[in-house]
């Protein structure tokens, strides 16, 4: 089944509520990979700081044992490194971890 990254860079809270949250728990709930990793970068690292109904979702993906890891370069460019950090989602940068994903057999996918 492999690994998914699901790499979420939107700030639209819809698109993380209707999409990309139900997915997560679902593949997790279903066994669909046998690991998943949810990545924030960019904008979502901004609404997932500060929207309540996010933070809850966020902490039922942690609870399903997903991972959760934040780009350190944009957290510290919206000023939320400390809030996420404060949420258990391991914090660092991300650029050279993420290419390691793009260039291996895992699965990547965008929103």
């Amino acid at each position: 089944m492999g690994k998914l990254h699901l790499l979420w860079t939107t700030g639209e809270k819809e698109v993380a509520m209707k999409v990309i949250f139900p997915y997560l728990i679902n593949a997790k709930a279903n066994g669909w990979w046998d690991e998943i990793n949810l990545i924030i970068w960019g904008p979502s690292a901004r609404l997932a700081s500060g929207d309540q109904d996010i933070q809850r979702q966020m902490q039922d993906i942690q609870d399903s044992g997903i991972t959760v890891e934040a780009c350190l370069a944009c957290t510290d460019a919206y000023a939320v490194t400390e809030k996420l950090k404060n949420m258990d989602i391991t914090v660092r940068y991300m650029g050279a971890p993420f290419t390691e994903y793009l260039q291996s057999n895992d699965k990547v996918i965008t929103f």
